[in-house]
């Protein structure tokens, strides 16, 4: 960071220098005025080269006048305070900028969009809320209305008022970016979510189809529509639903089983549920799948043998510290009351091996936790976070 910042004064520093030495040439000002100009050039120049980056930024603020010539310079400036983590020092530059009368349409845009930047970092949400808002609809300019409008999205995104963030975003934003797309169908849940919270489970419905329409590969619009369809005794329409997420997105079997079992088990259809588990563990030898197949098996045919059988063979296939825990734990069942203190101590090793791992990691930024979050608290990415896979996961 302090590379960077360095580099990026000592580029002012060049363009301050360039400017000067123009205004030299061409100003038919008093003589007295250029040697206080060149004087505080140099003085920032000395304060720079001694690693005294503050003085040196307010050296060069103070001796560069805002004209057409040097406004790239003071944007430059204020970005670079707002870039340092001083985004109040950032206002200041840019609201100076922007009070100047000579500043043409193009460059009151810019600044406005460097303000609203500025605003958003110190929290001031409805003033940049404004700008952008301004800028949007008065700008000429189609490259700044489209980064307000990028600007505008995720500051609605952060106040949680998805709606708009959605009439904002569509339909230029959600056509031209993945990212974009598959977070419009994120916000279209949410506020079906909300609707359901409000006893709205009609709007809803509609919503998450809207969800699946935006982003086909919504895998939280089906899991959404599956619980409301076991809500409403539509058992096997949940089961249709739940099936389609595979296709979707086969890293999400594991988050579907536990509705899929519930719907099978209000069904009474013991059968269907063990058929519907060797289908999906076709697709993915997944952990979870192993294990609820496998307590299928010891329901359905009242010992633990055939559980056994499947866990060993799966275990050879695909190594995985769940599927041992869980072998040992029916290798114990069998021991009786008595029980085998080998193996109650081997299963509290990989108990607390189990209960230390994380199951959920964003495949974007590396963040990881128990539950499955829909979007990242760390890098903010809708959709990104899947259940871990491998010999500590599924």
């Amino acid at each position: 960071m302090t590379d960077v910042l360095l580099l990026a004064l000592l580029l002012a520093a060049v363009a301050i220098g360039w400017w000067l030495g123009r205004r030299e040439r061409r100003t038919t000002a008093p003589a007295s005025q250029s040697p206080t100009l060149a004087r505080d050039y140099f003085v920032g120049l000395n304060y720079l080269l001694n690693d005294q980056q503050d003085r040196a930024i307010e050296t060069f603020i103070g001796a560069l006048e805002v004209n057409s010539d040097t406004i790239e310079t003071h944007i430059a400036l204020g970005n670079l305070f707002r870039t340092r983590g001083e985004a109040d020092r950032a206002v200041k530059v840019h609201q100076n900028l922007l009070a100047r009368p000579t500043l043409s349409g193009e460059q009151g845009d810019r600044v406005q969009l460097e303000l609203s930047r500025d605003f958003l970092q110190l929290g001031l949400l409805d003033r940049a809320e404004r700008l952008l808002f301004s800028l949007i609809k008065d700008s000429q300019n189609s490259e700044h209305r489209h980064a307000a409008r990028k600007l505008l999205v995720d500051l609605l995104e952060r106040e949680g008022e998805y709606q708009q963030a959605l009439d904002v975003a569509q339909p230029a934003l959600v056509k031209e970016s993945d990212d974009v797309r598959r977070a419009a169908a994120h916000w279209l849940c949410e506020i079906a979510d909300q609707e359901r919270q409000s006893a709205s489970p009609v709007l809803a419905r509609r919503h998450l189809k809207q969800a699946l329409a935006t982003d086909r590969r919504c895998v939280r619009a089906n899991l959404m529509l599956a619980d409301m369809a076991l809500e409403t005794g539509q058992y096997r329409q949940a089961i249709r639903l739940l099936q389609r997420i595979p296709d979707q997105d086969k890293n999400f079997i594991p988050t579907l089983l536990e509705p899929l079992g519930r719907a099978y088990r209000l069904l009474d259809d013991e059968e269907g549920l063990i058929r519907h588990l060797e289908s999906l563990l076709e697709i993915a030898p997944y952990t979870s799948v192993i294990i609820m197949l496998a307590e299928a098996l010891r329901r359905h045919q009242g010992d633990t043998e055939a559980a056994q059988a499947l866990l060993t063979r799966e275990l050879e296939r695909s190594p995985s510290l769940g599927a041992v825990d869980y072998l040992i734990r029916l290798y114990h069942q069998q021991e009786g009351s008595t029980g085998n203190p080998r193996i109650e101590l081997l299963q509290r090793h990989t108990h607390t091996l189990l209960k230390a791992r994380p199951r959920h990691r964003c495949q974007r930024c590396g963040f990881s936790g128990e539950p499955l979050l829909w979007q990242c608290p760390r890098c903010r990415s809708w959709g990104t976070t899947k259940p871990i896979t491998g010999i500590e996961g599924e």
